[in-house]
């Protein structure tokens, strides 16, 4: 039997080799303690060259953490921020939303800074309770210049107004 090397409470990323399980054709498998508390079971190769890591566990915080990038936008909990940005860009884009004709049917536009969620984060800041998305200037865009956040009143107030038929 040829020598291995013992590679017993070894930190290979997230796991560490508790025991040899078997050798085989295809290597010496160990079981291995992940930092997350699951264990697991990989050859002695794949631990050295960097190929495993973790029991599968890093693979899912990689993809939870890319998709959470400002942690607005949960799926099935979207933050009310993130709300009215979602919003805006449907009134604006979406020839078959709702309010289109309202919106993007008049050619009212999202700036290019606002195409990016952080943007439009970072200039409006959180949506406080109660309020909601309100520009301005009614026959403008919406971009940092010409919106606030306004209650359903002070949106009342600020209506273009329509001519009689």
């Amino acid at each position: 039997m040829p020598n291995f090397p013992d590679i017993t409470n070894q930190r290979f990323g997230r796991l560490v080799a508790i025991r040899i399980l078997r050798r085989d054709r295809t290597g010496i498998h160990w079981l291995c303690a992940c930092d997350c508390g699951q264990q697991s079971v990989t050859t002695a190769s794949h631990l050295r060259r960097g190929h495993t890591r973790s029991c599968g566990c890093f693979r899912i915080d990689v993809v939870v953490n890319r998709s959470l990038r400002h942690g607005h936008s949960r799926p099935g909990a979207h933050s009310p921020t993130h709300q009215s940005w979602r919003a805006m860009q449907t009134r604006c884009d979406n020839p078959r939303g709702k309010c289109y004709e309202l919106y993007g049917g008049r050619g009212i536009a999202v700036c290019d800074r606002w195409r990016v969620f952080e943007n439009f984060l970072a200039d409006m800041g959180e949506r406080p309770e109660g309020l909601t998305l309100d520009r301005l200037d009614v026959e403008g865009n919406y971009e940092p210049g010409n919106c606030r956040w306004a209650t359903v009143q002070e949106q009342n107030r600020n209506r273009r107004r329509r001519r009689a038929a």
